[in-house]
Formats: C-alpha cells, structure tokens, sequence
C-alpha cells in the first residue's frame, strides 16, 4: 500500500512540475501594423497621431531604434518573419501570393513543440487555400483574417476566412464589421479560452495599409467642429480607383493608427483581466515602411514625418523603408523605458522566441536570439544583414555595423552601389561609393555571400 502512495505521489509530483514548468513559459503576443512608419506613434516622434497605448506599452518595455523589416513590401517580410530567414535565403521574396513551401517550418511550428497553442488573426498572405502555404498546414491551431494580399486591401471586406475542422474556409464576417475589428474580437476570444497552457497570438492587422476607410468614430478625432479634417486643406481620393474614395487622406490616415492602437489598448486591457500580462511577451513592429497608396502622398509622408529622418518609403531600401518601430514588453523579465540602439531585424526573432521557449538552437537561420540583449546581460556579435527586391528592378541591401550599401542592377548586371555610414548619416545624404571603393567592394562581397539564387520564376534577376 504504502509503494502504490509513494508512486501515486511521485506521478502528481511529476504532473504538477510538468504543469509548473509548461505555465511558466510566457504567452506570445505578436503585433504587426501593415504600412506603418517609424515616425508614425508618439513614442517614435509624431506630434500629429495619437497612440497613446502603444506610447505606454514603449514606456512599460523596451523600445529599439535601429530594429529592422524583413523586406521593404509585405510578402517577403512576413516570411522572414515566420522563418527566421533573409530575402537571400527565403523561399517568398516578394509579392505575388506565392506559398511557403513544405520544407519550410516556421515559428508556430517550433512553438507547438514547445507545448505552445497558437492563433493567428488578420492578414497573412504566405498561403492560399489548399496551398503548401495555408496556415492549417503551418502550425497554426486557430485562424480568422485573410489569406490573398488584395482581401486586405479594403477595411470592410464582406467576407474573410477561417479555419473550421482544420481546413481554411471562407465565410461571412459578422454584421458587417470593419476587418480589424474582427480580428481583434477573435485574438481576445483566443486568450479568453486558452488561458491553462502558454499561447502564440499573431495578430496581424491591416492598419494602415491601402484603403483609407476608418470608422467614424475614429476619424472624428482628427476632425473639426465642422467635419473637416483638422491638418487643413486635403486632395481628396477620388472614387472609381482600386482603392475607395476619402476626401481627407491624412485625416484617415492618423485614425487608423488612432484606431490600431485602441485595439491594442483593449488587447492589454484584457490580459490584465485575466492576470496573464505579467507573463506575457508583447511584441509590437511593422512590416515595412509608410505607404504612397490610396490617395496618400509624398507630401503626406513629409508632413506626419512618417519616415522620421530617414529616407524612402515602402519599396525602397533606404531607411526609411526597411527601418520600423519595435517595441516588446515582457513585465515579468524585461526593464521598463528602456531605448536599444542595438541593431536588430525580423530574422532574429524566430531564434529569439525559440530560445524562450526552451527549443535546442537545432534549427536554420540568419538570425541571432536576442535575449540577452532584451535583458541587458551583452549585445550580441551578428552577422551582417542583407535584403533583396525585384520590383523596378533588382536591388539589394547590406548593413554591416555602420556601413549600409544600396546596389542597383540594369536588367541582370548591377550598375551602381551607393555606400553611407549610418553613425553620422542616418538619413543617407552622403553617398561614400566613390571616395571609398574598398569599403564598397567589401559590401558587395557581403551581397554575394548572402544570396543564393532562388529557383521561383517571380525572383529571378532579369
């Protein structure tokens, strides 16, 4: 009798160290704007948009101020992200609806090893139905958003997918919402009931990408006592274009974010709720820079400083760019208002979270975990890093320390390299290539080593 206790005993033990264990690894929450600038929230600069709960969630964590996209448009970006992989290895480097392959795990794969329930809400672009792609086939437990790049191009979609009986099916949205309402309805739905075992929320919005369609009751703050836009006079988007009509761009712009950052207030709100925020990793980025779409313009970009100092936009490989806002808040383990400059970029956060996770470093990537550097234990030795583009012709990137280099191609040979030194010219005024050829020529031997060449038709250098 007392051998059955003391082995009754041990397997309680044993189950509640196991439960111990899986509950003290922290929830995941990954945020990603679509289109944002690095100038765009209050704690990055902008005196014309509001975003106060991003603004606290800067204050409660760390904030970084050379953080790094994954490519200077969506697709590419977001693989590089999930696979912890540059645009010079990546399967998916650039737009296109091209599907992850099935060689290619990604981070929710890992995280499901590690006893991780996963969901994603929102735009996810990296596998249509019944593709190698498809989130069923990637990882995920759960899934309500979009799959075809354009779905996410209109705030109001009538319809969207999810996943029902592990296969992704389309359905109606209810009552007409705007999409990203809805997102955010079903991550809140999916912390709610998965509160017993660590999660993996990715919650991907549409905002502010393309079109500018905002909820009244956002758009309002941005408005005067008379209904018109508070930054003066506007070039209106007129109708009858890929993107619905807005008579005030810049208004409808900062009410997205306006209304992004709401959402993420409701999103903090509820893991307070439900005592979870303390060990909970909250993560908030961009997938690349500002957009000139739907009736938003250079101007508008120069007016909200939505590049901040730098240079360029989405679809280039300036600064302004590839560079976006980053912060992540981990209560439990992190500092607070805390300003990194340490270089970081998208590829580093899949070893970053698979190392938080407890999974062994036996996996492929170009990143390096950053965990010591969100804990101000050392910065990190790392190698250089590297982007590739295709529209408009070939180009390619390199940062390595302070050196950047911008190389672009006249069909399928290169025919200038621009070099800056970023710790004196972040804004890339100063082209070096001439006075330095060395430092060139070393930059472009990085580009070589960096890239192999894919076999998709779409990224092929013509």
């Amino acid at each position: 009798m007392n051998k059955i206790l003391t082995v009754l005993a041990m397997f309680f033990l044993l189950n509640d160290e196991c439960l111990l264990a899986q509950q003290s690894k922290p929830n995941i929450v990954f945020i990603l704007a679509d289109d944002l600038g690095y100038g765009d929230l209050g704690c990055y600069g902008s005196a014309r948009i509001r975003t106060p709960h991003l603004d606290a969630l800067a204050e409660s964590g760390l904030k970084f101020t050379q953080f790094y996209s994954g490519s200077t448009v969506c697709a590419p970006s977001r693989a590089s992200l999930m696979t912890g992989l540059h645009t010079g290895h990546v399967s998916v480097r650039g737009n296109g609806e091209v599907p992850l392959t099935d060689t290619d795990t990604i981070l929710p794969q890992y995280l499901k090893k590690a006893g991780y329930t996963t969901g994603l809400f929102g735009k996810w672009g990296l596998g249509q139905q019944a593709t190698s792609g498809a989130p069923e086939k990637k990882g995920w437990d759960y899934f309500s958003g979009l799959l075809h790049h354009v779905e996410g191009h209109y705030q109001q979609p009538d319809s969207a997918w999810q996943m029902i009986n592990g296969l992704s099916k389309r359905i109606a949205i209810p009552n007409q919402q705007y999409s990203n309402e809805w997102f955010v309805q079903e991550a809140k739905s999916f912390i709610s009931n998965h509160t017993e075992k660590p999660f993996f929320v990715y919650l991907s919005f549409t905002l502010p990408h393309a079109e500018l369609k905002v909820p009244q009751k956002y758009l309002q703050n941005y408005l005067d006592e008379k209904g018109e836009s508070i930054f003066g006079s506007e070039k209106a988007q007129k109708p009858g274009q890929h993107y619905g009509p807005q008579s005030y761009p810049k208004a409808a712009y900062a009410a997205m974010i306006t209304q992004m950052d709401s959402y993420i207030g409701e999103l903090v709100a509820l893991l307070k709720k439900k005592n979870l925020l303390e060990n909970t990793i909250l993560v908030f980025t961009s997938d690349n820079g500002t957009h000139k779409e739907g009736g938003r313009t250079q101007e508008d970009i120069a007016f909200f400083k939505s590049s901040g100092v730098f240079k360029g936009a989405k679809r280039d490989l300036y600064e302004g760019g590839i560079r976006v806002p980053f912060i992540i808040s981990w209560p439990n383990q992190l500092s607070k208002n805390v300003i990194k400059n340490e270089i970081g970029a998208f590829w580093d956060l899949l070893p970053t979270f698979n190392e938080i996770a407890g999974l062994k470093s036996d996996f492929s990537t170009d990143g390096v975990s950053l965990l010591n550097v969100l804990k101000g234990k050392e910065s990190v030795e790392r190698p250089p890093l590297y982007w590739e583009f295709y529209e408009g012709g070939f180009k390619q990137a390199v940062v390595s320390g302070n050196w950047k280099a911008i190389r672009y191609f006249k069909g399928a040979e290169p025919e200038r390299t621009e070099l800056y030194d970023l710790s004196v010219d972040p804004e890339e005024k100063n082209n070096l290539s001439a006075q330095l050829p060395a430092q060139r020529k070393q930059m472009e031997s990085i580009m070589q080593k960096e890239r192999v060449s894919s076999t998709h038709p779409l990224f092929q250098i013509k």
